[in-house]
């Protein structure tokens, strides 16, 4: 048996610093968008109860989220076998669009119904958030407002939006974005609703770090912000814009300094209803 499914990427469409907790993590707030750039995974079993990753050479395999995903779900398995996992990867790495942590709850999804394990999506949210703190809003695979160090969601609704995505050339350490001294880290606490009314309140706490730090990204940003209001996602390095009725996308994609996307957010997760045939 051969399954190929996708694994979406995200937006944080805000982010927010509004705290750091006595064991070092800092406590966040923001919203999780899912997007319609997709990553795709192809599962073939096999009878040797080993696990190849083909596709992502460049990361070790004890290193590779998708072979953690796997190792960490076999104790749970009823009918454990080994696996041929396949990768076909259309969502840039390093880019605070989630890739790593979405091929990781794609795995555990498919995995936990391939391998009979029984788990309902809050036992597989516990399992991914050790995997990393992103991982729980793919394997739910709502939007979400997100609290703690973004493993605790509230899930919402949010409007039908098309966003153009820019990826500069350069791979952004989320290490030295967190250690530098003028990151601010006590923005405070807000709502959902405080967002709804007025979004243009909610930024990123890492952006003016990453732009100082990072030339390709601050050129990106000053080049969407002709068109509206640039945004970071994650700790970068992509940054977006919402599509309006008045832009000239075609342009905007033609001209763009770096690897640009056109998207379209997601209600849910092509995953969030997925069944083993």
């Amino acid at each position: 048996m051969m399954i190929r499914v996708p694994s979406p990427a995200k937006l944080n469409l805000f982010l927010h610093i509004t705290g750091r907790r006595p064991d070092g993590y800092h406590e966040l707030q923001s919203i999780f968008q899912l997007i319609d750039l997709c990553d795709w995974l192809e599962f073939e079993q096999t009878d040797d109860r080993q696990i190849q990753i083909e596709g992502l050479s460049s990361v070790d395999l004890e290193q590779n989220l998708i072979y953690r995903a796997a190792q960490i779900l076999q104790p749970y398995a009823k009918a454990p076998s080994g696996l041929i996992i396949r990768l076909e990867k259309n969502i840039p790495m390093g880019a605070g669009l989630g890739g790593g942590s979405s091929n990781a709850a794609t795995t555990l999804i498919v995995l936990n119904q391939l391998w009979y394990c029984g788990l309902n999506s809050e036992q597989l949210a516990e399992l991914g958030v050790k995997l990393g703190a992103d991982v729980p809003i793919f394997v739910h695979g709502r939007n979400a407002w997100a609290e703690g160090i973004g493993e605790h969601l509230t899930f919402i609704d949010l409007d039908q939006k098309q966003f153009i995505v820019l990826k500069p050339d350069c791979f952004i350490s989320t290490q030295q974005l967190f250690s530098q001294k003028t990151l601010t880290r006590d923005t405070k606490s807000s709502k959902f609703c405080a967002y709804q009314i007025k979004p243009s309140d909610f930024g990123n706490n890492f952006e003016p770090v990453a732009r100082s730090l990072y030339p390709e990204v601050d050129e990106a940003m000053q080049y969407l912000d002709q068109f509206g209001v640039a945004k970071l996602t994650g700790t970068g390095a992509c940054v977006f814009i919402e599509v309006t009725d008045d832009m000239n996308v075609t342009d905007i994609l033609e001209n763009a300094p770096c690897k640009s996307y056109l998207v379209n957010s997601l209600q849910e997760s092509p995953l969030h209803h997925f069944k083993v045939q």
